[in-house]
């Protein structure tokens, strides 16, 4: 029997109780998924991810709307960063107590002076409390997908109640997957064989996110 042979008959037999039906797999085979495990109120939904965004080693900050800015102005400084690369959508008024150069998102930027910069300031599309996962998709508040690659240090506010949801499926329905789709959970990090933790090798050696919500 050849390898063709064998997987074939691996689908055939997993196929076996698939009702003989016209219609297309996905509505003739039921797949009763959690789209959540368990039922919780937006708080607890949103503790939940603050709690997970902490256990991946991100720094969580909880914001009431007017203090903004001088929260970011607070953490770009207690980082030392000498240049912020900003997003062309993102809301002007939340750098507005910033001091240093801010450097635009431009097309013509090269990975080396992006190299030079020392933070980014972002938005997302969405955030899932179950996972502890920010998903940017590169819209005119997030910027291309490299200034969140590239500088060391990434700031990213989320907007709550409105962008945060329990799970991976419900985070699924609100993403356009024909945008550039960057899913983070905590900073850049990777293990060798002995795992030894490496940070900062494909990503942002430090991650922090803001909790945006409330007066």
């Amino acid at each position: 029997m050849s390898s063709r042979e064998r997987i074939l008959g691996r689908v055939r037999r997993a196929l076996a109780d698939v009702p003989d039906d016209p219609r297309p797999y996905e509505e003739t085979v039921v797949r009763g998924y959690l789209r959540e495990h368990g039922q919780r109120s937006v708080a607890r939904t949103v503790d939940l991810l603050a709690v997970n965004l902490a256990d991946y080693r991100a720094s969580v900050h909880r914001c009431a709307d007017g203090r903004l800015p001088e929260l970011l102005a607070r953490l770009l400084s207690a980082r030392g960063s000498r240049s912020v690369v900003v997003p062309p959508g993102l809301p002007s008024q939340w750098l507005g107590a910033v001091d240093v150069p801010l450097v635009q998102d431009l097309a013509a930027s090269t990975a080396a002076e992006l190299d030079e910069v020392d933070s980014v300031v972002t938005g997302c599309a969405v955030a899932v409390a179950e996972t502890g996962t920010i998903v940017l998709d590169g819209s005119p508040d997030q910027g291309r997908r490299r200034i969140t690659l590239v500088p060391d240090h990434h700031i990213c506010v989320v907007r709550v109640p409105e962008q945060v949801v329990s799970s991976v499926p419900q985070a699924l329905e609100r993403l356009d997957p024909k945008r550039p789709l960057t899913w983070i959970s905590g900073p850049s990090a990777t293990s060798d064989i002995e795992l030894d933790r490496v940070e900062g090798v494909h990503g942002p050696r430090t991650l922090e996110v803001v909790l945006l919500g409330g007066s």
